[in-house]
């Protein structure tokens, strides 16, 4: 079992109760909303794609948000704010190992 903290956290479109999450495009949302936190900070036209920070995915079939590590070390606000996000959301969170690639 390795040691190393998790580079990634998955915010899953799961409730801890079990239920999927709405709106539907919640992920795209949050990744949108994130999109300015990029390597070498915002620049013209940045907010027309994802940072590769915060992307949105599929696991398991359902709507994720992929969150690196990378964007606590850059924007320590902007990694709290996804993680409460999934907090108050009630939503479940998996961290490295059950990241898809």
């Amino acid at each position: 079992m390795s040691t190393e903290p998790a580079k990634e956290v998955v915010i899953l479109g799961v409730t801890l109760e079990g239920k999927t999450f709405r709106p539907s495009d919640w992920a795209e949302r949050l990744a949108g909303v994130m999109s300015q936190f990029r390597p070498g900070g915002p620049q013209p036209g940045s907010h027309l794609g994802y940072s590769p920070w915060c992307v949105p995915n599929t696991l398991d079939g359902q709507k994720c948000v992929i969150v690196h590590h990378d964007l606590r070390e850059h924007e320590l606000m902007a990694w709290e704010f996804c993680l409460n996000f999934a907090k108050d959301n009630h939503l479940q969170v998996r961290f490295g190992a059950d990241v898809p690639r």
